[in-house]
């Protein structure tokens, strides 16, 4: 592909809106950073919280740990962080700068401070409303679509902000629909790698970092710690799991380590990234191709991602377990061919694993991918595939991953509403 084509120079634009770095869960670091801006707005510090919240929002944010609030989970503590100690301007690292005196202060607010949480049918799948008080004035602005995408933002009747809001569109500026796998595939091998240095090198730092400390610590359930001291010396694919269920041990566990993110995820960030930089330093790959197989294994997961959406019931970690296992793929010398029967290999296993919102079980999730999309390269290369009309495959990956998208988006909302009222405790409707 050469630079000058339209589709190189989006396709970097894609990736540069797509890799970008996060502190913590992103669904709680929006609403923190919502509640930042928020206040910044108010220009004091507010004695009345109210955030309203479309339910998959509720369902990511419930158990997942807030960085720096003292192993506080949900949205009252994002909130609250946000809003005392959280710097707008940092977007998705809004609270990574908490001070020890903001962290008393932060729980403070929440005892002295009226919180009230509801749950918004909108219509998106990601929408946050947060109005602030201060006696009388008041601040309230809202995030759609996407975790820094502010929308609206008023403040004592008078209208800063109001743009149009459509549902679906849950990306930046650059027109992800121009993404296919072939011609992924053809950017990835013409691609000046100079122009994906910085930015891979950024997740790779980040990423195999929490990644270490996941490994090192005592977070969560410890799945890579646990995957880790099963695997036999040599076994790179376990090693691999190992090493990205530990980042996700971390970052779920509220970690204050930075992660590279993919589609809006830390956990698919490090899913997509970590495996890959696993199996390059076994195979003593040289850093231009772990370049080229991150930058395929990045595109491959925002194109299955751009389908299903920002959030769904469909696990996202699938996505980017498969993609992990095309990244793989290249770094052992694959074709095209290895790379497309790779992704469907690996989708057609594991194409039913359900996200129930951010926690420590994620790690687990994310093994369980890295193991599907290793395993979807293995069959290929021994002369195993799974075919089109064997369940949800149709024939050529582009439509086996429209089929996959549909599955994410459309037929599994009502799976996504009975997942939340499981999490909430709700009675079952009656049939």
């Amino acid at each position: 592909m050469e630079k000058a084509n339209e589709k190189y120079q989006v396709y970097l634009q894609i990736l540069e809106e797509e890799l970008i770095p996060a502190m913590g869960c992103t669904e709680p670091i929006a609403i923190a950073y919502g509640a930042a801006k928020g206040r910044e707005v108010l220009g004091a510090l507010p004695d009345r919280v109210l955030v309203e919240a479309s339910g998959n929002i509720i369902k990511n944010v419930k158990s997942a740990v807030v960085p720096n609030t003292g192993g506080q989970r949900g949205i009252e503590a994002a909130a609250a962080a946000g809003v005392v100690a959280g710097r707008a301007d940092r977007l998705l690292e809004v609270i990574a700068e908490v001070t020890e005196e903001e962290q008393a202060a932060i729980a403070a607010f929440q005892a002295q401070v009226p919180f009230q949480v509801k749950r918004l049918d909108s219509g998106l799948v990601f929408d946050i409303w947060i109005t602030l008080w201060k006696g009388k004035s008041y601040v309230r602005l809202r995030l759609a679509n996407f975790h820094t995408n502010l929308v609206y933002l008023e403040k004592n009747g008078e209208m800063l902000l109001d743009l149009p809001v459509e549902s679906g569109q849950e990306t930046g500026t650059a027109d992800q629909s121009l993404l296919n796998m072939r011609d992924i595939f053809d950017f990835v091998q013409t691609v000046d790698v100079k122009d994906v240095e910085a930015l891979l090198e950024r997740q790779i730092s980040y990423n195999m970092a929490i990644s270490d400390e996941g490994m090192r610590g005592d977070y969560g359930a410890n799945i890579g710690s646990v995957l880790r001291d099963a695997y036999q010396a040599g076994d790179t694919a376990q090693k691999a799991k190992a090493a990205a269920a530990a980042g996700s041990d971390a970052r779920m566990s509220g970690c204050g380590m930075p992660v590279i993110i993919n589609s809006g995820s830390g956990n698919q960030g490090i899913t997509a990234s970590v495996p890959v930089i696993v199996y390059a330093r076994e195979l003593g790959s040289d850093q231009e191709t772990l370049y080229r197989a991150l930058t395929l294994s990045n595109l491959v997961t925002i194109h299955q991602k751009r389908r299903i959406g920002r959030l769904s019931a469909y696990c996202g970690a699938v996505s980017a377990g498969a993609a992990a296992g095309a990244g793989i793929a290249y770094l052992n010398g694959g074709t095209y061919e290895d790379v497309i029967h790779t992704v469907v290999n690996a989708l057609a296993i594991v194409s039913g694993m359900v996200c129930d919102g951010a926690k420590a079980s994620c790690a687990g999730k994310i093994a369980a991918a890295v193991d599907a999309g290793i395993l979807g390269y293995r069959m290929y290369q021994a002369g195993q595939q799974f075919y089109g009309g064997d369940g949800i495959l149709s024939k050529g990956v582009e439509a086996t991953l429209e089929n996959v998208g549909r599955l994410g988006k459309v037929g599994m909302k009502g799976t996504d509403r009975e997942i939340l009222s499981i999490m909430l405790g709700e009675a079952p409707e009656e049939c």
